[in-house]
C-alpha cells in the first residue's frame, strides 16, 4: 500500500475526529441526571469487557467535576462523609487543595477516578477518555504506574521529525497487512531506535510515558471499540491528530500507545502479562515479529524516510524550530533571568495542559497552564510557570515575581497563589527575586 493511500486515510481520518468527537456538552456545572447517564455507560462499556483486557473490571469508584465551580457529581458515596446523596448520584464540592485533571485521585477515603466536566457529545468520544481514566484507577494495582516526566528532547528538531516519522510508518502498518505491515513495523522500529540513538537516556523516559499514558489511552480506544476496525480508526486518527499539537514533550504517548498496542494484538505474542514499568513496547512488537534491525542504523533510517515524505516534513520543523527558539527566549528572560517568586517541592499535585509544555534546557520544562497543590498553599498559573528539575527530580517552581509581597492572596503576570498559614515571602537570592520560606514553629 503506497504512502500517498495511507495520507489520505489519515486526512479522512482527522475530518471524522474534529466532526464528531471535539465538540463538548454545553454547561459547567455537572447536571446530575446527565451524569447518571455518563455513569451507565462508562460501566456498560466495562461490563462489555469483562474484565478480559486486564483482568480486572475497569469501572468503579468515579466522580465528574467542573474545575470552575469546583462542584463534584460523583457514582457513589465517599467514607469522608463529604458527598450527599442526589437522585441516583452523590454532589458535593472538592476542596481547593486537590487538583482537577482527568487522571486518578485518593479523596475522602476513596480512590476515585476523576474526569472533568463537561465530558465530549460524541458518545464514543466520552468512551474512551472515561475507559482512559478507568485504567488510570486500576494501573498501580496491576503494577503498571510509571514515570509521566516530560520528554523534553521530543521539542527539538531532530527529536520531532524522527518522531513524525514513526507516526507515520506506524500509521501504515495499522492500515496495511502481511509483508506490507512487517516492512512498515520495521521502519518505524528503524526510526524510533535512530532517534533514541541521538539522545542519551530518551529511551527510558519515552518507554516510561507510553507505559504510564500510552497503555491507557489503547486501553479506552480498545474496550470502547465494538470491532477491531473501529480501534485501528481511533488509533489512525490519533496518529493523524498528534503532529497537530504544539507540543509532543508529554503528549506523544497518547499516539504511539495505541498504536504499539493494537499491533501487537494483531501478533502471536501474549504481551499484556508481559509487561511492567520499564517495557519498551517497540522491543516487543519487534520481538513478536522477528524483525531484525539493519547494522547500520542511520542510514537506513535516512534511507527509508524518503517514502514517509521526510524532505518536506524537515523543512516544515525547521521553520517551527526558529519560531521555538523565539518562544524560548521569551520564557527563559521571563522565568529565569528576570525577577522570579521560587517555590519549594515537598509534596507536591499538579494538573496542566499536556499539550502546552516548552522545554528550557539546563532549566526544566515551561507549562503553559499549571494549577499546583503543595504544603504552601495552591497556585493557579495561567500564562506559563517553570518547573525546575534536577535529572528526573522536582527541584521547585519558578512564576514571575509578585506585583505585592505582601498582598493576600499573591498574585502576579498572569497567576494567583493562595498561601496557607505558616508560609511567608522572602527576599531570594537575586536582588529582585522572592522565595517561599515557612515560618519557624514557636516554642511553647
Amino acid at each position: 500500500m503506497s504512502c500517498s493511500s495511507n495520507r489520505q486515510r489519515l486526512t479522512a481520518a482527522v475530518v471524522a475526529i474534529l466532526a464528531s468527537s471535539v465538540a463538548f456538552a454545553q454547561g459547567s456545572v455537572p447536571d446530575p441526571e446527565l451524569a447518571a447517564r455518563y455513569f451507565q455507560e462508562a460501566s456498560a462499556v466495562s461490563t462489555r469487557d469483562g474484565g478480559s483486557l486486564w483482568g480486572v473490571p475497569l469501572y468503579g469508584a468515579m466522580l465528574f467535576v467542573d474545575p470552575a465551580t469546583r462542584s463534584v457529581v460523583a457514582n457513589q458515596a465517599d467514607t469522608g462523609g463529604q458527598l450527599s446523596k442526589k437522585g441516583e448520584v452523590f454532589v458535593g464540592t472538592l476542596p481547593k487543595d486537590i487538583g482537577i485533571a482527568n487522571t486518578d485521585i485518593e479523596w475522602s477515603g476513596v480512590h476515585w477516578t476523576m474526569v472533568m466536566w463537561p465530558l465530549p457529545e460524541n458518545a464514543h468520544a466520552r468512551s474512551v477518555l472515561m475507559m482512559h481514566e478507568c485504567f488510570h484507577r486500576v494501573q498501580k494495582r496491576l503494577g503498571l504506574r510509571a514515570s509521566d516526566l516530560p520528554n523534553n528532547h521530543l521539542d527539538t528538531l531532530e527529536g520531532r521529525v524522527w518522531l513524525q516519522l514513526e507516526w507515520r510508518a506506524l500509521a501504515a502498518a495499522l492500515v496495511s497487512e502481511n509483508k506490507a505491515r512487517t516492512q512498515a513495523v520495521r521502519d518505524a522500529l528503524v526510526f524510533r531506535a535512530h532517534r533514541r540513538s541521538l539522545f542519551p537516556g530518551a529511551a527510558a523516559a519515552e518507554n516510561a510515558l507510553e507505559i504510564q499514558e500510552g497503555l491507557a489511552q489503547y486501553t479506552g480506544i480498545e474496550v470502547s471499540a465494538r470491532y477491531r476496525a473501529e480501534a485501528v480508526v481511533d488509533a489512525v486518527i490519533g496518529l493523524a491528530v498528534a503532529p497537530h499539537k504544539p507540543s509532543y514533550v508529554r503528549s506523544f504517548a497518547y499516539g504511539s500507545g495505541p498504536a504499539y498496542g493494537l499491533l501487537l494484538d494483531a501478533s502471536p505474542m501474549s504481551w499484556r502479562d508481559a509487561l511492567t514499568p520499564q517495557s519498551d513496547l517497540g522491543s516487543m512488537l519487534q520481538q513478536a515479529l522477528s524483525i531484525t534491525m539493519p547494522a547500520h542504523l542511520r542510514q537506513q533510517a535516512e534511507q527509508r524516510a524518503a517514502a514517509y515524505g521526510a524532505a518536506d516534513l524537515r523543512s516544515d520543523e525547521v521553520a517551527r524550530d526558529k519560531a521555538r527558539q523565539t518562544g524560548s527566549s521569551a520564557y527563559r528572560a521571563r522565568l529565569v533571568t528576570g525577577p522570579v517568586l521560587i517555590l519549594p517541592v515537598r509534596k507536591i499535585s499538579y494538573s496542566f495542559d499536556p499539550n502546552g509544555l516548552v522545554p528550557l534546557e539546563g532549566v526544566g520544562t515551561v507549562y503553559s497552564w499549571l494549577n499546583a497543590n503543595d504544603s504552601w498553599g495552591t497556585l493557579v498559573a495561567k500564562n506559563g510557570a517553570l518547573i525546575t528539575l534536577n535529572g528526573s527530580s522536582i527541584t521547585g517552581i519558578r512564576i514571575p515575581a509578585p506585583t505585592d509581597p505582601s498582598a493576600r492572596p499573591l498574585k502576579g503576570d498572569g497567576w494567583t497563589l493562595e498561601l496557607k498559614p505558616g508560609w511567608t515571602v522572602a527576599p531570594g537570592k537575586r536582588q529582585g527575586d522572592y522565595e517561599l520560606t515557612a515560618a519557624p514553629e514557636k516554642k511553647p
